[in-house]
């Protein structure tokens, strides 16, 4: 999305009606970017926004963290510069009621509350380094799998989750561990770190998170609704660095300073919760897919957890209110989806910019038999397996990079059939139609690609920001705020672009049967052996460089 022409569209909209009619404001933290969007409450129209991109950081193979205070330092540079268009558009910054806040879910991190300063880098969901920890943890378990704790917190033992991550901080970074010991340590998401920083920090922050992020950190009960002391036990976990967990719609503290001192934080969802409350995903049986820096399905189950048998999680999708039932979801997760682009331009110089993609992959309008897993971070639903690589295969000479590009956009689609598949199988109730959402919707032929490869249509709204929407209407709508109504008479109608299947069924099954033989080479590719290349065990620091040999120098006699 761009923001000088977004802000142009809607300048003119702003001066007639933002003066009257309350606004609400949402912090969306993502992967790879954080944004701040100001929302009519009458119209879920954005009136303006600013968006800071991040720097991800690559210490070792396989690691992925961020900067916290980056993070800190992007959420406060949205804010003011977004203020600033406001009242260059003559927009009262007071008609801003509340704000929401919503954030890439399981990036673990912890910081000191006697300095507020962070003890670690952020340990990014997607990072790997805690796979021996993952095999520990699953060997400790009376049946020795994975799903033994899927039970109380419908997910399985993964590097995804937080509790393993913060397992690999105490256990790795010494100056956590003496933070915990003298009672200093705090433990967060990136929503209770960003939350307790703009409600005062080390004067009087709130440490707190939402029901939908606790449930994505395996020490949460997703049937007690609370932290759980036989999980925090298993992980070992002290439970007094954990924040307290409340509703995603509440007044939970107010913002301390800058343009919107005194302003209610009162709305908090992680990112793909929020995409479904944004796409206004209420009734069981509703359905989104964010396409992001990964791939969300989120399907709707209403009141009652799901327990998945096909390799889902059920996750807490989101409790409105203090006094509102929790709804729950089932939900299929792909690590790689907007990430292949940005692997394509960054690391490969096949793209220069993320929109060349749909313009190489429509010159091939095929991948000519090419098939490609981004299984970068091992493959997550319905397979977790850490152990997967990324491959590329069914390469021949006619192989270019239009075809690469095409297989790339392919893999997205194929890795949402998988989840979708799953989805049906547990639900039993086969999904008509698929909404969509989230950045990489904006490429056409991904999503005409997604209806062929699906068989089924698939839905694009026309206001793209539906996760920080879902942020703003939590917000609006909680108690003390009172500005956002949920009921369904009341919610906006929103406009969309529909993409029908234009393939047959046949050629769809057979494209779909070769990626699913590519996904099985792609499988049991890495491990956690100690070697000559290891740094320690589990810890391999990647294949040792070839050196050449130093050149002996030979006499010659006269």
């Amino acid at each position: 999305m761009d923001g000088s022409s977004s802000q142009s569209r809607s300048a003119a909209g702003s001066r007639r009606s933002a003066g009257m009619e309350p606004l609400v404001a949402a912090i969306d933290q993502g992967t790879s970017s954080t944004r701040f969007l100001v929302f009519n409450t009458e119209t879920a129209q954005v009136i303006s926004y600013h968006q800071v991109e991040l720097k991800q950081h690559f210490p070792k193979e396989g690691w992925v963290e961020a900067d916290p205070m980056e993070i800190l330092q992007s959420v406060h540079e949205c804010v003011e510069k977004t203020c600033q268009k406001l009242r260059q558009l003559n927009v009262d910054l007071s008609n801003i009621k509340a704000v929401g806040v919503t954030n890439q879910r399981e990036t673990t991190l912890v910081w000191d509350k006697e300095t507020g300063e962070p003890l670690y880098n952020a340990i990014v969901w997607l990072d790997l380094r805690t796979q021996s920890t993952v095999e520990k943890l699953i060997r400790k378990t009376s049946s020795r799998s994975k799903n033994h704790l899927k039970d109380k917190t419908g997910l399985p033992i993964s590097t995804y989750f937080s509790a393993v991550k913060l397992r690999w901080l105490l256990d790795n970074v010494a100056e956590i561990g003496e933070a915990v010991l003298s009672k200093r340590a705090m433990f967060g998401t990136v929503d209770s770190w960003i939350i307790w920083c703009l409600t005062g920090g080390r004067d009087g922050g709130v440490h707190i998170t939402d029901v939908s992020n606790a449930s994505r950190t395996m020490l949460f009960n997703i049937h007690t609704m609370d932290w759980d002391p036989d999980l925090c036990s298993f992980f070992d976990i002290p439970m007094e660095i954990l924040p307290l967990v409340r509703s995603s719609s509440e007044i939970y503290g107010h913002m301390k300073s800058g343009s919107l001192a005194g302003v209610p934080i009162s709305g908090c969802l992680g990112d793909q919760s929020a995409a479904l409350v944004g796409q206004m995903c209420f009734q069981e049986g509703q359905a989104k897919n964010t396409y992001g820096t990964g791939c969300f399905l989120l399907l709707n189950t209403g009141t009652k957890p799901v327990i998945s048998d096909h390799g889902l999680l059920t996750t807490v999708a989101y409790k409105l209110g203090k006094d509102k039932a929790a709804c729950y979801a089932l939900e299929g997760s792909v690590a790689i989806a907007g990430a292949v682009v940005r692997w394509l331009k960054d690391n490969m110089g096949i793209v220069q910019s993320s929109s060349e993609i749909e313009q190489l992959a429509a010159k091939a309008g095929t991948s000519y038999g090419c098939y490609f897993v981004p299984a970068f971070s091992g493959l997550y639903a319905p397979y977790w397996e850490p152990s997967a690589r990324g491959i590329i295969c069914g390469l021949t000479q006619f192989t270019n990079r239009n075809h690469l590009a095409f297989a790339a956009l392919e893999a997205v689609c194929f890795q949402t059939r998988e989840i979708l598949d799953a989805m049906n199988q547990d639900s039993c109730i086969p999904l008509s139609v698929l909404g969509v959402d989230g950045g990489m919707t904006a490429n056409r032929l991904l999503m005409q690609l997604q209806a062929d490869i699906l068989g089924i249509p698939v839905v694009r709204p026309a206001m793209s920001e539906t996760t920080a929407l879902g942020a703003a209407m939590a917000a609006g709508a909680a108690q003390g705020v009172d500005v956002w109504n949920l009921s369904p008479a009341h919610l906006p109608k929103v406009t969309s672009e529909k993409f029908e299947p234009q393939i047959n069924i046949e050629e769809s099954e057979f494209r779909f049967a070769r990626w699913k033989k590519a996904v099985q080479k792609a499988m049991n590719w890495e491990t956690t052996e100690t070697s000559s290349t290891s740094t320690g065990p589990g810890k391999r620091n990647g294949p040792r460089r070839w050196v050449p040999p130093t050149p002996v120098p030979i006499r010659v006699d006269p």
